[in-house]
This record gives structure tokens, sequence and C-alpha cells, in this order.
């Protein structure tokens, strides 16, 4: 799996980001691709931007650490059509060029801060991770987008 926190693989990301254009059509799922920049930016602004976004109760929580985190940080990469949690569906279109911009922001951002600062430190929804659990989680959501379109 790649390492977000590595330069050259963060580039790689935000290389294959280039790739896309607005009317790029997904090979699975329903999303238009300014939706999934969107949604891939969910992730990081859980992070960066808690504001967002309401914070899992304590019985949410409970679910989701017992049975969606080791799906979520575990090395497997997701299957096609997972299902979406709620707080990342992402409606109506958005602006392509800004979500794009934004998506390459976040991951030039956590490559920067590097592992070091995601080593402990709290999950919106799972509580502390370490930083290898960030890495696969920021990988496999970034991969499994990506190549949904084809990139």
């Amino acid at each position: 799996m790649e390492n977000v926190f590595d330069a050259k693989d963060a580039q790689s990301y935000i290389d294959r980001i280039h790739k896309l254009v607005e009317d790029t059509h997904g090979l699975w799922g329903k999303m238009t691709v300014d939706q999934m920049l969107a949604h891939c930016c969910v992730t990081y602004e859980m992070v960066y931007e808690p504001e967002k976004h309401k914070k899992p109760g304590t019985i949410a929580k409970f679910i989701l650490k017992t049975f969606v985190k080791p799906k979520v940080v575990g090395e497997k990469a997701y299957p096609r059509d997972s299902p979406t949690a709620p707080q990342f569906l992402v409606t109506g279109r958005k602006n392509f060029e800004e979500e794009k911009t934004r998506l390459i922001g976040f991951i030039q951002k956590t490559q920067q801060l590097g592992a070091e600062a995601f080593d402990g430190k709290e999950s919106f929804s799972f509580g502390k991770l370490s930083a290898q659990e960030w890495n696969n989680m920021f990988a496999k959501h970034l991969n499994h987008h990506l190549s949904q379109f084809g990139v």
C-alpha cells in the first residue's frame, strides 16, 4: 500500500487526480467525478475542518469502532459498490475545479505534517489511530475512488 506521508506517493495521488476531467465517468457506482472529489475530501475535513461534521454519539461511536473500523483502517481494499456512510454522501453537483484543488491541498497538508502528527491522533469516528491506520484509511479511500474513475 502507498504511504500518504511519503512525498513521492503523495505526488502519485496528485498526478492521478490531475488526469481527471469534468466529464470523466465512473466505471462503477453512481457518483459524478465532482461528487467523488468532494466525497474524498470528507475524510480530510473530519481531520482539518471538524466543525463541518456532527460527531457520532456514544452508541454510534461504539458501533463504528467495533464493526466499521477494522474494514476502514485495515489493509484489505474496499470492494466495488461498497456502502457509503451517510456523512460521506454527496448530493447535488459540485464545482469540479474547487473540489480538485481542495483534495490536492488536503493530500499535500497530510504529507507535509507527516506520520508523526497522526500517530495516536484521535479519529472523528474510531478513537485513537496509529499512523499506519491513518495511512491505510487515507490510501485505501483514495485508491478506491481514483480507480473507480479509471486513474
